[in-house]
């Protein structure tokens, strides 16, 4: 079983910049997994921030999270990260790490980011 785990949420001022960490608890990544970062707000969908393989480290973004949202890997580190920049209160999310692996998805139980005006 593979187990994502999500790390460094906390509560955060506006405008500011936060770092969130994605690993596989008892494991690693593989080249062919999909890493992909979500956001959920109580009462709303959960909404895809964006994407990153593995292995070649493509990324792609949803439009809207487009130029405050960076998503990369660390292949010594063996995490994927999440970086926001520019945080506002409408940030204020659970934020979850999903694993796709070949035709399988696993999700992590998030990470509170909270952002005060």
């Amino acid at each position: 079983q593979v187990q994502p785990a999500e790390s460094g949420g906390g509560v955060v001022q506006a405008g500011d910049s936060l770092t969130l960490s994605c690993s596989v608890s008892g494991g690693t990544f593989v080249g062919d997994d999909m890493v992909a970062w979500y956001r959920q707000a109580p009462g709303k969908e959960r909404e895809v921030i964006g994407t990153i393989t593995w292995d070649a480290g493509s990324r792609h973004y949803a439009d809207s999270m487009r130029g405050r949202f960076t998503i990369y890997r660390n292949y010594h580190e063996n995490r994927a990260w999440l970086h926001m920049n520019g945080l506002k209160p409408e940030d204020t999310d659970i934020y979850s790490c999903k694993i796709q692996r070949g035709s399988v998805v696993y999700w992590g139980q998030g990470t509170q980011v909270t952002v005060s005006s």
